[in-house]
């Protein structure tokens, strides 16, 4: 592969690509609908819950010092708050979060508990910014779970939240399961805490059922029923999690709880990285004014090897072929404007496209590229004879760069080889057999060997 440039025309300039006025429109077609005042696709906060929601992931095990680590590194990305495991889980839990409470980070320290007051009293004991507060509405949960009716949820809400709020720290009241929660029993205990002045409610995807209208449609009622804020929890258990964050702004929701990778319960929740994607392509000025974006890869990487994963090749971002471009037609698109393949500019997250010319879908504009990157020459038909060569041997094996850059130079030598002159003259210099000779020869070897084979008729 080789790398390419990373800067993208911005949308909103007229400048122009190897003389060409760039066909990007004026405005931005993916961002929020400027008649939409209820949205907050411009005016967004993160509660990242990767050392809550991510300790919850299978493959989960963090010591105090890893989750100071991922702390910081929370802090330094720029997410406004960080959710913790309630210190009701254990001991250690418990120590850990009054260790991070201690370290003065920018972001506000929060804690998951249950709506109990044993659970809030220990929270508030820790030096938290906030306790999140969380108790299940839907049948399944109040059936099986905790056995509960909506009367003494309420009353143990009211509860709960009237002490924590006498700390002067915040609180939020959120349902579990609350897609398949009774609308009108979560109105109504939302309408509840609202009146008595939570800093917000929450709506939960427990279990990962919901589809953004679903989603849009419920932020869009509750938002017309509360007058604090409202934060969105999505599991990913069919793949709308990141949708469903999207949906979510723009009826109305200001928070997004996300983890890093999405790990958690299960298969986890929004992704921080893939919500990064998401939400640049809507608003690019103001997530790049509030997130570090080019900490993004390293913020995975602590967090992947923390859980013993590898990040997916097809993770938003920072994938391994987030930015790589294959297809003869792609490459040459992307060579004369990056735009043409690309809603997402590599550099803004201190990354970079790269073409991928080692192939046999490969087009001569991409070798051509690769010629010019070798401080070789060779004019645009001779690009197109040594491209047909590459094309040829990548139908017999996989290629890599090696490969080609050798074929590249035998082809460059051998018509750069000064040609025997008149009777007299001396002879041209032998020219040594490269491994491109060898490479090139095997398409030959390749179809005797197959024409050796073949059945007599």
């Amino acid at each position: 592969m080789t790398e390419a440039s990373s800067t993208t025309p911005s949308s909103s300039s007229s400048s122009s690509t190897n003389g060409t006025e760039s066909l990007l429109p004026k405005s931005n077609p993916y961002g929020p609908n400027p008649s939409d005042f209820l949205s907050n696709v411009s005016s967004f906060k993160l509660i990242e819950s990767t050392l809550r929601e991510g300790e919850q992931f299978a493959n989960a095990f963090f010591d105090t010092e890893k989750k100071i680590e991922i702390a910081k590194a929370l802090d330094d990305f720029g997410v406004d708050y960080i959710e913790l495991t309630s210190p009701a889980a254990s001991e250690q839990s418990r120590k850990d979060c009054e260790a991070i409470c201690k370290l003065g980070l920018k972001a506000k320290i929060l804690t998951h508990i249950r709506c109990h007051m044993d659970d809030a009293r220990l929270a508030v004991a820790t030096g938290v910014d906030g306790v999140d507060v969380v108790i299940g509405t839907s049948q399944f949960l109040r059936q099986f779970s905790h056995g509960k009716d909506m009367s003494y949820i309420a009353q143990s809400a009211v509860e709960v939240i009237e002490y924590v709020k006498s700390h002067n720290i915040e609180i939020r009241f959120s349902s579990e399961d609350s897609f398949r929660s009774d609308l009108v029993d979560l109105l109504n205990i939302y309408r509840t805490v609202d009146k008595i002045g939570v800093n917000r409610v929450g709506i939960a995807d427990t279990v990962g059922c919901a589809n953004p209208r679903q989603v849009y449609d419920l932020v869009r009622t509750l938002r017309s029923i509360v007058s604090c804020e409202i934060e969105c929890h999505f599991h990913n258990d069919t793949g709308c999690a990141i949708a469903n964050a999207y949906s979510a702004l723009e009826a109305g929701a200001t928070l997004i709880d996300v983890s890093v990778l999405g790990i958690g319960e299960r298969n986890g929740i929004t992704p921080l990285g893939g919500l990064m994607a998401r939400m640049i392509a809507a608003d690019r000025d103001y997530v790049l004014s509030k997130y570090k974006l080019h900490k993004l890869r390293d913020l995975e990487n602590l967090v992947a090897e923390a859980v013993h994963v590898n990040i997916p090749f097809n993770n938003p971002i920072t994938g391994f072929c987030a930015f790589t471009h294959k297809a003869g037609i792609h490459a040459k698109a992307i060579l004369a404007n990056p735009s043409t393949y690309e809603i997402l500019n590599p550099a803004d997250f201190g990354l970079s496209r790269y073409i991928h010319f080692a192939n046999r879908l490969t087009g001569w504009n991409a070798i051509k590229s690769r010629v010019d990157q070798l401080n070789l020459h060779l004019t645009d038909d001779q690009c197109k004879e040594v491209t047909a060569k590459i094309k040829k041997l990548g139908d017999i094996r996989p290629l890599n760069i090696d490969d080609v850059d050798s074929i590249i130079r035998d082809f460059h030598a051998e018509v750069n080889t000064p040609r025997l002159g008149p009777v007299g003259d001396e002879p041209a210099p032998k020219r040594a057999k490269t491994e491109a000779s060898s490479l090139s020869n095997e398409v030959t070897q390749e179809e005797e060997a197959k024409t050796e084979e073949a059945p007599s008729a």
